[in-house]
């Protein structure tokens, strides 16, 4: 394998690649041959993040095998366990009926794993139990699953009730928070309600959804599902991709890896969390990593007028 050329940023109590793969129809996508090729390329490209999502109940059902055959291509690849960072995910649709443990080690048994370095407490439909919330992760912890935690999409009160709660028990609180943040998308990053607690470094920034399920790195609207549009905004992002695609052409890179670079400029970002089901996209993803160390002043310059979504509410919400 290739030793990794750019530094790692941190991820809460860990070091991680700049680039990140997500399981959502992606491994499901690929034969295994070729799932084993890409494991082994993201190494060698410093995007040996894997995020390993629990399918099995929720919105994200049909999905449900993606921890199995990443499982077995990660087996099959012979990368070793210290060579990657692996991000496991917990759910708040059945919690607490379906406990936080019960989520973890199945994902950690179908995808043939001991344990996570961290892990991500998705988004949610009715007000959390913020204490309990806390304290189950904690267990983990505990027993040695995983490391850290972070939040996804969560609003900002009640981050930082996590945040309060932690403190309050002597117990580990989320370190980083995953949002939706990209060229268009930016007013829950850089705004009122988290933008504060990147600045001071309370928590790190994972980027997700840079695509919008595509729309940026293609100009197509995709016809499988995707992601939530929050705020209701893609039709006007899906106005700004033919001038995504000139500054793109301009930089000699594709509309992707402009995208990916972009979100990398941001100060407190890790990494970019992001779907790849063949090679090639993942070898045109990493041309960020140079633009950014390159020319990464110019990128947020050249992309200063293209947000879309204005602002959100100074609680988190839209």
């Amino acid at each position: 394998m290739s030793a990794p050329t750019n530094p790692r940023r941190s991820l809460g109590p860990i070091a991680v690649p700049p680039l990140a793969l997500g399981s959502w129809n992606t491994w499901d996508r690929m034969d295994p041959d070729d799932a084993v090729t890409m494991i082994r390329r993201a190494v060698e490209l410093d995007a040996g993040f894997f995020d390993v999502a629990y399918y099995n109940m929720g919105p994200h059902a049909e999905n449900s095998r993606t921890d199995i055959l990443f499982g077995e291509a990660l087996r099959a690849s012979g990368v070793a366990r210290d060579e990657i960072v692996l991000c496991g995910k917990l759910w708040l649709w059945d919690w607490p009926n379906q406990s936080f443990r019960a989520q973890l080690t199945e994902s950690l048994e179908r995808a043939g794993l001991e344990r996570f370095d961290t892990l991500v407490v998705g988004d949610y439909l009715a007000e959390p139990d913020v204490v309990r919330l806390v304290a189950d992760v904690n267990e983990l912890i505990a027993e040695g699953l995983v490391d850290g935690w972070g939040i996804n999409n969560w609003r900002i009160g009640h981050t930082r009730a996590a945040r309060d709660a932690a403190v309050a028990g002597g117990l580990v609180g989320p370190s980083f928070a995953q949002l939706k943040y990209g060229i268009a998308r930016r007013a829950m990053a850089e705004g009122g309600a988290y933008g504060p607690l990147f600045a001071d470094g309370t928590l790190a920034l994972q980027a997700s959804d840079v695509f919008e399920g595509g729309i940026l790195a293609t100009g197509l609207a995709p016809q499988r599902k995707i992601g939530a549009d929050v705020g209701g905004i893609r039709e006007r992002i899906l106005a700004l991709y033919p001038e995504v695609a000139r500054i793109a052409e301009g930089f000699g890179v594709t509309p992707a890896a402009l995208g990916i670079a972009f979100c990398l400029t941001h100060p407190a970002a890790a990494n970019v969390l992001f779907g790849a089901s063949r090679i090639e996209q993942l070898e045109q993803n990493h041309a960020a990593l140079a633009l950014v160390a390159e020319r990464g002043a110019e990128v947020r310059e050249a992309l200063a007028g293209l947000q879309a979504d204005g602002r959100v509410n100074d609680d988190g919400s839209w």
